[in-house]
């Protein structure tokens, strides 16, 4: 930027200093024009009328027309200089024996240029005749042009020095500025330096509302996004290596302390093949977890709620032997990912059935609401619920926030019942639907019913007075409470 200003200052000085210097030669011939004008007034004058030999006529001009600081006059007489204007000139011309000699023959005007010790001069040389004498004399005129041009150098000089002085100001105000603006950037920069896998809490004081501060913010939210990624890898990559050290060394102390008894061996065998399970079932779990961030996580498609809920409960009763109920469902179809929503559920179903026994009852249901439910863990936008509730132990309270964390267990679980991933893995697919997985504290009253019938229009906002059958015993609800975006057509 300051090369394209002090480009610019250049060029004007320099067009500046063009136009002034032309406007200086024309000055200088404008004078020439002038003086040479007033002597030929003055020789058709009457006070010309006397003088009857060139000497007189060109002393008595000399005498009566002074010349300006920047002119000087000159006689040329019979090829030799003979007289001067009155004044000092500033260079004295006539007595350059060359000059004098080229223009002492001429016979018609003559303008030209010269240097001379005082600069360019511009030189007029007008041969004088009275009656029918040859010439023999001349008369010559001096402009100065660099006295002329004097007033209009200065100038110059003057804005090229307000160029430099103005470029000196803008030079201090953009390093003023440029600092002040890049100041946040430079921040950023060595935040960035500084920053390593060990410390990401490291953050930018954002002052103002410019595009910086904008930027500054931006930096501070990837940190934030960075820093909780780091540590839900660190931790991840803990609890993984923790759980599946764990069966390997139960796989590994057994073959070592494998005898050749038939009978231990088989044991040895199904112990093994139980873990492997155990590990492939972990591995499967954690690549479901890993591509839950990913754009292509979710396949949506036109899902309808009452065949979801339908299609988990009759997948589920071939898993043990439950009082298995629907619930409540939403004749309502809605864009989703049907086997993401499928998978959710069945993770919860195999919870519920890891938690009850053959005289307990385990229900799936869905409903719509179109506004916030007091109570309920739900936003105030219109929203999905789909649920899977049962009669058995419950969740203890201790338990209720953590066990959506990744390798959580109730404390009433044994090792070999999962490694604590189901939880995580369903509320990951709820997030990448919008939404969020709940264990609700009290759940609501069931309506029991074995052969489900759902009411082609959704009720808005269920109570429990309007619920029939007993109330239901303690146990667990989890709920997945996703936004609704129902595809065209859809009925309200």
């Amino acid at each position: 930027m300051l090369a394209v200003l002090a480009l610019a200052v250049a060029a004007v000085v320099f067009l500046t200093w063009q136009l002034l210097s032309a406007r200086s030669d024309a000055s200088a011939d404008a004078e020439l024009t002038h003086e040479a004008t007033k002597f030929r007034s003055f020789t058709g004058s009457p006070a010309a009328a006397p003088l009857k030999t060139p000497e007189e006529l060109l002393d008595f001009w000399l005498r009566t027309n002074l010349p300006d600081t920047s002119e000087a006059f000159f006689t040329v007489l019979d090829g030799r200089a003979d007289h001067r204007s009155l004044g000092t000139p500033p260079a004295r011309l006539d007595t350059d024996a060359a000059f004098v000699q080229r223009i002492a023959s001429a016979t018609t005007p003559q303008y030209g240029w010269i240097e001379s010790t005082a600069g360019r001069v511009r030189y007029g040389v007008i041969p004088v005749q009275v009656g029918s004498d040859p010439v023999r004399a001349q008369l010559v005129l001096l402009e100065f042009r660099d006295l002329i041009a004097q007033p209009l150098e200065d100038a110059t000089k003057a804005l090229a020095l307000i160029g430099v002085i103005t470029l000196a100001m803008a030079a201090g105000a953009c390093w003023v500025v440029t600092g002040r603006v890049l100041a946040p950037i430079r921040e950023v920069r060595t935040t960035a330096e500084q920053i390593s896998e060990s410390d990401l809490r490291r953050r930018i004081d954002v002052i103002g509302n410019d595009d910086v501060a904008q930027l500054a913010r931006t930096f501070n939210t990837m940190l934030d996004r960075l820093e909780t990624a780091f540590v839900a890898q660190r931790e991840f990559v803990d609890n993984a290596g923790h759980e599946l050290r764990t069966p390997i060394t139960v796989i590994r102390g057994h073959l070592e302390l494998m005898s050749n008894d038939p009978r231990d061996q088989a044991a040895t065998r199904t112990l093994v093949l139980d873990e492997l399970a155990r590990m492939n079932r972990m591995v499967d779990d954690l690549l479901v977890l890993a591509k839950s961030g990913r754009p292509d996580f979710l396949k949506l498609e036109e899902v309808n709620l009452t065949e979801l809920v339908v299609e988990v409960v009759a997948k589920a009763r071939p898993l043990a032997s439950r009082t298995w109920r629907v619930d409540e469902t939403a004749d309502t179809t809605v864009t989703a990912d049907g086997q993401r929503l499928t998978q959710a559920l069945m993770q919860l179903v195999s919870n519920a059935v890891r938690h009850t026994t053959p005289d307990d009852r385990i229900a799936v249901g869905s409903c719509v609401h179109y506004a916030d439910v007091p109570g309920a863990h739900c936003p105030p936008t219109p929203h999905v619920h789909l649920w899977v509730a049962d009669t058995g132990t419950g969740v203890a309270p201790s338990d209720r926030h953590r066990i959506f964390e990744r390798f959580a267990r109730g404390n009433n679980q044994t090792r070999t019942e999962g490694a604590g991933l189901g939880l995580a893995i369903v509320r990951s697919i709820a997030q990448a639907h919008g939404g969020e997985a709940h264990l609700v504290d009290n759940p609501p009253p069931t309506r029991l019913t074995n052969n489900p019938a759902p009411s082609s229009t959704p009720p808005a906002n269920p109570s429990p007075s309007s619920v029939e059958g007993p109330p239901s015993p303690a146990g667990a609800r989890f709920e997945l409470v996703l936004p609704l975006t129902p595809t065209e057509g859809t009925p309200r």
